[in-house]
């Protein structure tokens, strides 16, 4: 019986060591068991600051993965008709640009590029004004760098995208743009026209 008993204290014990060592976890270890305890479980420490999240980027800093600044205003359209796309671009760069597109643009100008999206349709729709027809009429001369200049600052009733597309989308869907317009196949061509006559697209 004494021994019996012995053997229930000593498995009593036994299991109370395995579920103490149990409920040691990674994260609760006795001091000094820990390399550099300090740096392993590091104190809280409150990154947003009110102050310096009001701080504009110092002048002359470009982000990271972010194209150079555009520096045309607004009122610079003549200028914007001679500004390149510094984007080499690809097919897939022209499917996402179909993409971003058919998100930001179709709604108004359609996904045809017409002018008869769906807040239009034909005069049917919320808009009485018809949007822009990208690929026929004075539209479809724009360049590249005006198309880019539109989506950054707005133009008559359509607002600025420059906060929903970054520098990179913007160029993607005028390159898209331009590639649906009339004479796009001609187009390596044309660029290589004398400067002036890219003023007159205007």
């Amino acid at each position: 019986m004494k021994r019996t008993s012995n053997i229930l204290i000593v498995a009593a014990l036994a299991t109370g060591a395995f579920l103490a060592a149990c409920n040691k976890g990674e994260h609760n270890r006795k001091p000094g068991r820990i390399y550099m305890p300090d740096m392993y479980e590091s104190r809280a420490y409150e990154f947003y600051s009110a102050r310096l999240a009001g701080l504009k980027p110092v002048d002359g800093t470009v982000k990271r993965g972010e194209l150079l600044p555009y520096h045309l205003k607004e009122a610079d359209t003549a200028q914007a008709n001679l500004v390149k796309n510094p984007l080499t671009i690809t097919a897939d760069d022209l499917k996402e640009g179909e993409r971003l597109f058919n998100i930001y643009c179709g709604i108004c100008h359609g996904t045809a590029l017409d002018g008869n999206g769906p807040l239009y349709k034909g005069g049917e729709g919320p808009y009485s004004a018809a949007p822009a027809n990208l690929v026929a009429g004075a539209k479809s001369g724009y360049s590249e760098g005006r198309l880019f200049h539109v989506m950054t600052y707005g133009y008559n009733m359509m607002g600025s995208y420059a906060s929903q597309l970054d520098r990179a989308q913007r160029w993607k869907i005028a390159a898209y743009i331009k590639s649906k317009q009339p004479g796009a196949a001609a187009q390596p061509a044309a660029a290589a026209a004398p400067a002036a006559d890219s003023a007159k697209a205007k």
